[in-house]
């Protein structure tokens, strides 16, 4: 259909693309959509055992239209063009169960859907933006998107959201677990059982989410895994090739029970796990405590609660997180550098919440601005560039089967910005730039070192106060020996106590690793919010120090030092 088939991304996505995107697909060998994935210990890998990381986007098709969002606001192939261009390799498609398995909603076309819901200006923009969706059935129009996603080399992970379609989720909307009033393990199972079927010979279709956020006063670990373990084993049946994802209690916060015992399933290698994070998971936490203290408690959390499964020999799947893309939202501005940092040093898959600029329709209120969304409410760009920008270094794969390219080396990461440490030659400072481009650093805990890994033994050196960091030697001085200096070990400092530059601060004689004020360089000041203050802001000085292994690019510092130039003839840089 020509409204489903690829379209090109639209001027302003294709201008940020040319602005800042294009070393993405350049240096990440993104997999085809047409991938069969399975998993090795911790990682999902593709037919030749190399890792596929999951960078997606969440893209809702569950309330009541049962339509995926935003195809009264463009042709549904220019937005699967635009996922494509912003570095998303899939889509997590969210779909409601009774959208196959009850008559009175599966026998509808789209424009019956929307006419019973009155949504006649919906209804006006997708007859203009998609008029060959119009008289289909609202399973083949889902089927339309999902084709499109993969004529655009989009993976696709299905995610049955909800049971009766609506938004998700309260305690007692009916849709929270096993026996609530609208949640009958047997249609479930059903529902799981036709989408996998329907979707079997669709090859870049390549997982399936069991169920979102199961909640409310019902759940119980036996419940889960006695319907949770026949969910799966309906999926596989029905189609062994896609990977199943299991999903924990508490609106998918909690997988914490899985510690004492482990799934039973009759296949291997196709199951992971999901987990959520948000900032309003923990109230507001982040916007009331200091973030140092919040970030190290919530983030030791999350690993008990589902983040230790990893160790296990499981992937965890982050198939929701994300913030209010206007910026004002201090809670969500605070655990976000905290979750980014996770997420890097980890090096997670992970879905982000999410594509849709608007609804059609949600709880009540028609053509809702949706604030997390990654697109305007117009559908026709970025809502929010910048943060759309810091989430491109999540969207590479670090390190895993198929990436050991060199030898582990660290990263200077900064996650409130999305940049990591770099330097672009030798005669222009260290500055933040895109983590493509970083040096490979070697950081010595007990002796403090931070220096180049590959090339003459050169280290970081802080100079004082406001003061742009440098690249020298010798490694064994005060202002050379780095710590990490707060719970959530995000600040990188040195003790410059005896220096007359130190400043003041509570940083307490210890001067921080921080962004300069041009917003680039990087320099150290006075540490700030290490512990008791809760108003103070320590983003610019959060930088999270994480391994790879991918090689490191060509245009780097240390792919223009002399071979033969000794460590003895650099003083500092």
């Amino acid at each position: 259909m020509a409204t489903t088939g690829r379209v090109r991304p639209s001027p302003l996505l294709a201008a940020w693309l040319a602005l800042g995107f294009a070393w993405h697909c350049a240096l990440h060998h993104a997999p085809a959509a047409a991938v069969t994935l399975s998993t090795a210990s911790r990682w999902v890998v593709d037919e030749a055992g190399d890792r596929v990381k999951l960078a997606c986007v969440n893209w809702p098709s569950h309330l009541e239209p049962m339509l995926a969002e935003g195809l009264g606001k463009r042709p549904v192939g220019a937005i699967a063009g635009d996922v494509a261009a912003m570095g998303f390799n899939c889509v997590r498609l969210t779909w409601p169960t009774f959208l196959v398995t009850n008559a009175s909603y599966s026998s509808l076309t789209v424009e019956q859907s929307f006419q019973r819901l009155n949504l006649t200006e919906s209804l006006a923009g997708i007859r203009a933006n998609n008029p060959t969706v119009v008289d289909l059935k609202l399973i083949d129009a889902f089927k339309a998107v999902v084709s499109s996603l993969g004529e655009n080399n989009v993976m696709v992970i299905l995610d049955n959201h909800v049971s009766k379609p609506g938004w998700c989720c309260d305690n007692a909307d009916g849709n929270g677990f096993f026996g609530d009033g609208y949640f009958e393990p047997d249609v479930w199972v059903d529902g799981l059982t036709k989408m996998a079927t329907m979707f079997a010979g669709v090859p870049h279709v390549v997982g399936m989410s069991l169920r979102n956020e199961l909640r409310g006063p019902r759940q119980n670990s036996n419940d889960w895994y006695k319907y949770m373990q026949r969910g799966a084993e309906a999926v596989h049946a029905a189609n062994p090739r896609v990977l199943v994802i299991l999903s924990g209690l508490s609106f998918d916060n909690d997988l914490a029970f899985l510690n004492s015992r482990q799934v039973s399933l009759s296949f291997a290698r196709k199951a992971a796990f999901e987990v959520h994070w948000y900032s309003f998971s923990n109230g507001q936490e982040w916007a009331a405590g200091n973030p140092n203290e919040v970030c190290a408690r919530i983030g030791a959390s999350v690993s008990r609660r589902a983040l230790y499964l990893l160790d296990q020999g499981w992937p965890v799947f982050l198939s929701e997180f994300g913030v209010d893309n206007r910026g004002g939202n201090a809670n969500d501005n605070r655990y976000y550098g905290c979750a980014a940092a996770v997420a890097a040093d980890l090096d997670l898959d992970w879905a982000l919440w999410t594509l849709q600029g608007s609804y059609y329709l949600r709880q009540g209120v028609l053509d809702l601005d949706e604030v997390y969304g990654v697109l305007d409410r117009a559908w026709s760009r970025p809502r929010n560039v910048t943060a759309l920008r810091r989430v491109q270094p999540l969207q590479r794969p670090l390190r895993g089967p198929g990436y050991a390219e060199a030898a582990p080396y660290t990263v200077l990461f900064h996650p409130a910005t999305g940049l990591c440490v770099l330097r672009r030659s030798l005669a222009q400072p260290l500055e933040l730039g895109a983590c493509a481009g970083t040096e490979a650093w070697e950081y010595a805990p007990q002796q403090g070192r931070l220096a180049l890994r590959d090339g003459p033994l050169m280290c970081l050196h802080a100079q004082g106060a406001g003061r742009p960091v440098r690249l020298g030697t010798p490694c064994d001085d005060d202002m050379s020996r780095w710590r990490l200096v707060s719970d959530s070990k995000l600040h990188v400092a040195v003790n410059a106590s005896s220096s007359s530059s130190s400043g003041s601060g509570d940083g307490r004689g210890m001067l921080c690793l921080d962004v300069g004020a041009d917003g680039q360089s990087v320099v150290t000041n006075p540490c700030r919010c290490l512990s008791a203050d809760n108003s103070c802001d320590p983003e610019s000085q959060w930088f999270k120090m994480v391994s790879s292994t991918r090689s490191v690019a060509a245009n780097s510092m240390l792919a223009e030092l002399p071979v033969k130039l000794g460590s003895s003839k650099i003083r500092s840089l």
